[in-house]
């Protein structure tokens, strides 16, 4: 990445499903990454801590929203997990040089369907259908580098080179 880079926008994305199958047009809502916490209090504490729980995220929703009806819509809606891949170029102004870089961004999920929006029929509008699904995996990777991987069923939590997860899986016995 350049040294003054102006992280400006993402220029173009692919989205592929099972490694070689480009889906139709759509925005795509990533997950978010909420840990789970419990509230403490008690001696030593001056009020309450809400105390994330190391390696435990709430619900990742995905949703992706498609200007019509097709067969990417139902196909995801299949009852079984969806290996998706998001491919991004994001524009980085360099502002030393002048020059815009674009820098890969990769997004892979492991998601099970949730719900199938249809949305709705308005004469020269898009039916605003939606697909939104569970992310069990989820893999971002920002030039070339992985900087976050977690595998809920495999107790993996993994951010800038560190597995956090390692020392619960350790003293579980995995």
């Amino acid at each position: 990445m350049p040294y003054n880079a102006v992280r400006d926008k993402l220029t173009d994305y692919t989205v592929f499903k099972d490694g070689d199958q480009l889906l139709g047009t759509a925005d795509i809502t990533l997950p978010n990454i909420e840990y789970l916490s419990d509230t403490i209090k008690g001696p030593g504490i001056a009020g309450e801590v809400d105390m994330p729980t190391m390696g435990m995220t709430s619900s990742m929703g995905l949703e992706i929203n498609w200007r019509t009806i097709n067969a990417d819509l139902t196909e995801l809606s299949a009852p079984k997990a969806h290996d998706l891949e998001m491919r991004g170029a994001q524009a980085h102004y360099d502002s030393a040089t002048g020059r815009i870089h674009q820098i890969p961004v990769i997004i892979k999920v492991r998601a099970l369907p949730k719900t199938m929006e249809l949305g709705k029929f308005e004469t020269s509008s898009t039916t605003e259908s939606k697909n939104s699904m569970e992310c069990v995996y989820i893999k971002v990777s920002y030039d070339g580098k992985t900087k976050i991987e977690i595998d809920k069923l495999a107790r993996v939590f993994y951010v800038n080179g560190t597995d956090y997860m390692a020392e619960i899986r350790q003293a579980l016995g995995l």
